[in-house]
């Protein structure tokens, strides 16, 4: 079975990627590619490198990357405007991903050349906004099964109807999207164990931290993470510090972005690291924090779902909290007790690397594709 797993970086990534390896977008094609996957941002190759383990050829194309879109279009002697790519750059710098990426024509038509030339059976899209409807019915002829998979706000209808299978982590998407006539299957996220080697031996010198995105897809969260920043040590990292009001008592306490391996440095740095999930979450826990978090070692401290339980055991693999104050206390009572906050970090760990891996789920998708294939 050959895979093309499509998928577009955060802007803020690849800006600061680019920006801090200067030249880099001179080398050619396969260079950017490994040097990109190898930074370990979002789920980089933790697919298709279980996938081939299992006799699948799986392939990753970082779909809004311009300087690597660029360099496959003149090795592959693509005719594409470098004037068309040079809006696209700077289409793709804009600080919302969303619908904006269906748009940038010459991104579009190059991504479009590499899936025709590739001809795979399946196309695994991990961002189902890129490819518009129109895109996705010319690729029908070159490609048996397009799939996606979604654990954030879905696309307008008509881009959830251009794709023959949709895989989800959100267990309650699932019916919703079989009662509208479409082929929806549960799937969840995971955590990749190479990342463990990447890092190597790392001091759990933080405290506590709140590792994660400010935006509006977490209409309670700000709340959340001010409270805390009032009353607990949590020092915060990730984007979106910008929507914070001038006076959040958040600012003195963040420490910027951080991306692919240098996110996960921060976690395993973390005694105890905070997670709060999207609203569309709704009642239940499905993200990759869960599993990135517990995978290096830190106690993670989750908000409470109805299925937490049947991902992690509460109180022995993982501390669930069921508002701001309890989060609160809960941080002070596990930083009080830095024993008991090693022992439920590392029964979490434990249960990570056992249950919830990226070899474990290629396991279970691979069967999954190969019946919507037939």
């Amino acid at each position: 079975m050959k895979v093309a797993i499509l998928d577009t970086y955060y802007p803020g990534f690849l800006t600061a990627f680019y920006e801090n390896q200067p030249g880099l977008e001179k080398e050619n094609y396969e260079g950017q590619r490994q040097r990109l996957i190898d930074a370990c941002f979002g789920t980089s190759d933790f697919y298709s490198r279980h996938l081939n383990a299992l006799g699948c050829e799986a392939v990753d194309l970082i779909a809004n990357a311009v300087p690597l879109q660029f360099a496959w279009a003149i090795e592959n002697k693509y005719s594409i405007s470098k004037r068309a790519l040079a809006v696209d750059c700077r289409i793709t710098r804009a600080p919302l991903l969303g619908h904006i990426l269906s748009f940038v024509p010459g991104l579009i038509r190059t991504i479009m050349e590499q899936i025709r030339r590739l001809k795979p059976d399946v196309l695994y899209c991990q961002d189902m906004s890129f490819l518009p409807p129109r895109a996705l019915k010319g690729l029908k002829e070159h490609v048996r099964l397009i799939a996606g998979q979604i654990a954030s706000p879905p696309p307008r209808r008509r881009y959830l109807e251009s794709f023959d299978l949709i895989l989800t982590s959100f267990p309650h998407f699932v019916g919703r999207f079989r009662d509208q006539g479409l082929s929806a299957e549960y799937f969840r996220i995971a955590f990749d164990t190479r990342v463990l080697e990447r890092l190597g031996p790392v001091d759990r010198d933080l405290d506590a931290t709140f590792v994660g995105g400010i935006t509006s897809a977490h209409s309670r969260g700000t709340a959340l993470l001010e409270r805390l920043a009032l009353e607990t040590p949590v020092k915060f990292f990730g984007y979106g510090r910008e929507r914070l009001a001038p006076g959040s008592p958040v600012h003195p306490h963040h420490h910027g972005e951080v991306w692919g391996l240098d996110m996960y440095r921060i976690l395993a740095r973390s005694r105890v690291t905070l997670n709060r999930h999207i609203d569309v979450a709704e009642s239940y826990a499905n993200n990759m924090r869960l599993y990135e978090a517990t995978g290096v070692g830190a106690m993670l401290l989750t908000d409470q779902k109805d299925n937490l339980a049947d991902l992690f055991e509460p109180g022995r693999e993982v501390v669930a909290y069921g508002s701001a104050a309890e989060a609160a206390e809960l941080i002070r009572f596990y930083l009080a007790n830095p024993t008991k906050a090693a022992d439920i970090a590392r029964a979490g760990q434990r249960r990570t690397l056992r249950e919830h891996t990226y070899e474990k789920r290629m396991g279970e998708l691979v069967p999954l594709l190969r019946r919507h294939l037939h």
